[in-house]
């Protein structure tokens, strides 16, 4: 809701447009900045644009839209380029439009995309398919601003005819094409980016950045709570400001209490690089390629900025939204409204005992995860035929688990190196993309009683030790939750710490178990039909013949 009374806000504008800092007062009428006075005597504090998280998954921070916006805005974030496909593998379309309506109660923007991958792979199972005609009816709609990620890259390397159709009808609307193409490069990156795809946010070296920055891509540089390749990437900003944004991706709720885009900025600032360059990264960029509806400190444009104390600490004072401060002074200006979870599909039980693994040949392939990636690596050991393959904690041998969301089926058993856990079970129903029930243990009674507690609640995660469970509920597709948001991050904190205190070093475990079912994302992983091999894009065996 735009401001209607006439306004005034003092303060150093640090304008990255006209590349200057100068002290004004500006006049905002009906939530439009109508006039910009220069006043010299004015030397604080600092009014910046407003921050953009150029890609993320509102989902992943286990809130509800309006919870998000309600902690993104105190950290100076006005508007979020976010793609709804994990609610969309859930529940469809009706999963969209009930993140849209809960979104539209907070002033904050949610600039949504439309996924172009439901399921992740025609390999995957999930909740609901997206058709190439329903993404034409949802571009069609004028509600959408860009195709989400295309993270089907082989469909476009190798000619699927629906996944270039998805990507005609966005050329056809002028619409921006979101990319994820990990790893992809030379004359089959060249095809990738050839179909109008404009962006990229996988990548986690200046080789594979540069690559893609030479042939037109936009690189988003990442910094979540799984993935964080802002070390990594951040030189970048020498060459290619004009070139980069910001994003998280996936953030949990402990992230976002402590900070977002603004940590970004911060953290570039003590690097040396230049505010005006990590400005456009943070603010302009997004704006321009997304065509987004947000005030750059402009004449005639929406009183969209920030207004913080320090430029070295990016402590934010205060977030104004079209004219109006959403946050001021430590004090939330967004009101939550109340929300009933609505119906989505889950399993009605679970049966104990299935799992147990007799090896079928010599050599066990084995899931290695990685602390602050969502890349894996592919293990084999040596085992024995026909004897049961055992959790080893002295070897980080443990087991993993995915049990079908939308079936009654068997669980689906596996074995994972990388989490260091020496007791207990955790597991969750967050398992990006299909969202399937997934679960890493050292003992298979609190394996069974994790996967059961899930499915018990309808969703969510825990931490089972010796039959003893304590888990987050995610009543909301089983995925989010709309308690306030500041209460989810404590309670996330203290569950994550349980798996910490048992040995695992992961420094997110919950996040890092959440992606080891995402099948587009190299190289050995989890699904509904057992392990995956990312790089040919298949099924594997459990086992295999030396």
């Amino acid at each position: 809701m735009k401001s209607k009374k006439l306004t005034t806000v003092s303060g150093v504008v640090v304008d990255p447009l006209s590349r200057t800092m100068q002290g004004m007062e500006l006049t905002i009428r009906d939530g439009v900045i109508v006039s910009r006075q220069k006043r010299d005597s004015i030397r604080g504090p600092f009014i910046l644009p407003g921050f953009i998280d150029a890609h993320v998954h509102i989902e992943s921070s286990m809130l509800i839209p309006s919870r998000f916006a309600a902690m993104a805005v105190k950290h100076g974030t006005v508007g979020v380029v976010t793609d709804p496909h994990e609610v969309a593998n859930v529940a469809g379309t009706e999963g969209i439009r009930f993140m849209m309506k809960d979104a539209s109660t907070s002033p904050m923007g949610f600039y949504f995309g439309v996924p172009s991958c439901v399921p992740a792979s025609p390999l995957e199972k999930s909740g609901a398919i997206i058709t190439e005609q329903e993404v034409l009816q949802l571009l069609e709609s004028g509600e959408f601003y860009y195709l989400s990620e295309m993270m089907n890259f082989p469909g476009v390397v190798f000619d699927d005819p629906q996944v270039h159709q998805k990507l005609v009808h966005a050329r056809n609307m002028k619409m921006p094409v979101d990319g994820h193409a990990p790893g992809l490069s030379g004359t089959q990156l060249k095809k990738y980016i050839k179909a109008g795809i404009t962006t990229d946010h996988e990548c986690s070296s200046l080789n594979e950045a540069e690559e893609k920055l030479s042939l037109g891509m936009k690189i988003l540089i990442r910094e979540g709570s799984a993935a964080r390749n802002f070390d990594a990437l951040i030189p970048l900003m020498e060459k290619y400001s004009n070139q980069l944004m910001f994003c998280t991706d996936d953030c949990h709720p402990d992230y976002l209490s402590k900070g977002h885009i603004n940590k970004m900025v911060s953290r570039g600032l003590e690097k040396g690089y230049d505010i005006f360059d990590l400005l456009d990264v943070a603010c302009v960029n997004p704006v321009k390629h997304y065509n987004l509806p947000v005030g750059l400190l402009q004449e005639g444009e929406s009183a969209d900025f920030v207004v913080i104390t320090s430029l070295e600490q990016m402590q934010v004072q205060a977030t104004w939204i079209g004219g109006e401060p959403v946050f001021y002074q430590n004090s939330p200006g967004i009101s939550l409204p109340e929300r009933s979870a609505p119906v989505y599909p889950f399993r009605d039980a679970f049966q104990k005992g299935l799992l147990r693994v007799v090896a079928s040949g010599s050599i066990l392939n084995v899931i290695e995860a990685i602390d602050g990636e969502l890349f894996t690596r592919w293990k084999q050991v040596n085992t024995e035929l026909g004897r049961e393959v055992v959790i080893d904690t002295d070897q980080d041998l443990l087991k993993i688990v995915l049990l079908d969301r939308y079936a009654a089926t068997e669980p689906v058993v596996a074995y994972i190196n990388g989490f260091g856990l020496k007791k207990g079970a955790m597991a969750c129903s967050v398992a990006h993309d299909s969202h399937h029930i997934i679960a890493v243990g050292c003992s298979e009674p609190d394996l069974d009683v994790a996967l059961q507690w899930v499915v018990q609640k309808r969703g969510g995660m825990c931490f089972t030790l010796d039959g003893e469970t304590k888990g987050i509920e995610l009543p909301y597709f089983g995925l989010m939750s709309d308690v306030q948001g500041e209460e989810v991050a404590l309670e996330y904190e203290q569950l994550s710490a349980l798996p910490q205190m048992q040995g695992s070093s992961l420094s997110a475990p919950f996040m890092t178990l959440s992606f080891m079912a995402l099948t587009v994302i190299p190289q050995l992983k989890i699904n509904h039909k057992g392990l995956f091999n990312s790089q040919d894009f298949q099924n594997i065996s459990l086992f295999q013949q030396a």
